[in-house]
């Protein structure tokens, strides 16, 4: 008995901590070093690349070109939200297949994205990270590398995108039950991948503030289902409808990250279809280890349960309200 209830007490506590922990106020911004190369010409090239940064006292990182290039000048440096913004003019000597680019002094705590635009080809993207902060320029891009490159990046977002994280937690613990889980992540995953689709290829847009608003307020309101028991609803009855709905505003986050790392030319659906299905496999892992911890507390403590799923939805519910508000006055 006391073994059980300190075993509740311990998963008790890892719930409340995983799902309240408020992350940051602007959870869906996805925002790796991403790094664009550019040819203009037989010898020039344009290099273009942008540094997530702390403050804005810190210092401007430099990519690393191929040994074959230098620049021509002195980079133009801009500020952006929570970001550096640089880009130069670079002269080469010979052709850059088979030489080495990358992001060595700034891959250091995230991932990069690096585009190669050669004219007359097809975009080569790569995605580098501490342990690997450099690529080799191909004369052929792999579909692969973009198919490879997206994915990681899909789940990435779902693992980083706190807003989306909770809304995926809350509606697990609300509906509980095998195929109505199954259902509902269904729902959302169609509901958010129609609206990414048509975000991307220019058929819908909304602006980002109402988006962001619309994101916590489904967290919100998620939370309150969950904080009143076993109370019957229609969003228990039909949570795959609820998740549908919801489901098309956040497709509408993901196109806001999507659209702050870009897509490369000639490759849009690969990268999309890639990226929806690691948001895709994000989401499942998350649905399992919620799932998994769960069923630990029902079968060492099961009178402990109900207190950790309600403490669950507070910390849920109090974390998509200072969002909400945050994104309505801020």
């Amino acid at each position: 008995m006391i073994r059980g209830c300190l075993l509740g007490l311990v998963a008790t506590l890892a719930l409340a901590l995983a799902l309240a922990w408020p992350g940051s106020a602007r959870a869906d911004e996805l925002r790796p070093v991403a790094i664009s190369f550019t040819q203009l010409d037989a010898s020039r090239w344009r290099l273009d690349w942008k540094q997530p940064v702390a403050s804005p006292a810190a210092r401007l990182a430099y990519p690393t070109m191929p040994d074959n290039c230098a620049m021509a000048g002195e980079p133009v440096v801009r500020g952006a939200a929570a970001a550096l913004v640089a880009g130069v003019e670079v002269v080469c000597d010979g052709a850059v297949t088979g030489r080495r680019i990358g992001a060595r002094d700034l891959v250091v705590t995230g991932d990069a994205l690096l585009r190669v635009v050669p004219l007359g080809r097809a975009v080569q993207t790569y995605r580098l990270t501490a342990s690997q902060p450099e690529a080799t320029i191909a004369g052929v891009p792999a579909t692969a590398q973009i198919w490879r490159s997206y994915f990681l990046l899909g789940v990435e977002h779902i693992l980083e995108g706190w807003d989306h994280l909770l809304f995926v937690i809350a509606l697990v613990l609300l509906v509980a039950h095998g195929m109505k889980v199954v259902k509902a992540a269904t729902a959302f995953t169609v509901a958010h991948s129609l609206t990414l689709a048509a975000v991307t290829f220019g058929y819908a847009g909304l602006p980002s503030r109402p988006v962001e608003a619309l994101i916590a307020l489904s967290i919100v309101f998620l939370a309150v289902e969950l904080a009143r028991g076993s109370r019957e609803t229609l969003t228990r009855r039909l949570p795959w409808a609820v998740a549908f709905g919801f489901g098309l505003f956040h497709g509408f986050g993901f196109a806001g990250a999507l659209r702050e790392i870009g897509l490369p030319e000639g490759e849009v659906p690969a990268a999309l279809v890639s990226f929806n299905l690691g948001v895709e496999a994000g989401q499942l892992l998350v649905i399992a280890m919620v799932l998994v911890l769960r069923r630990a507390l029902q079968r060492f403590s099961p009178q402990v349960e109900p207190h950790a799923v309600r403490l669950a939805a507070y910390g849920i519910g109090i974390t998509g309200s200072y969002w909400l508000f945050d994104r309505i006055i801020a």
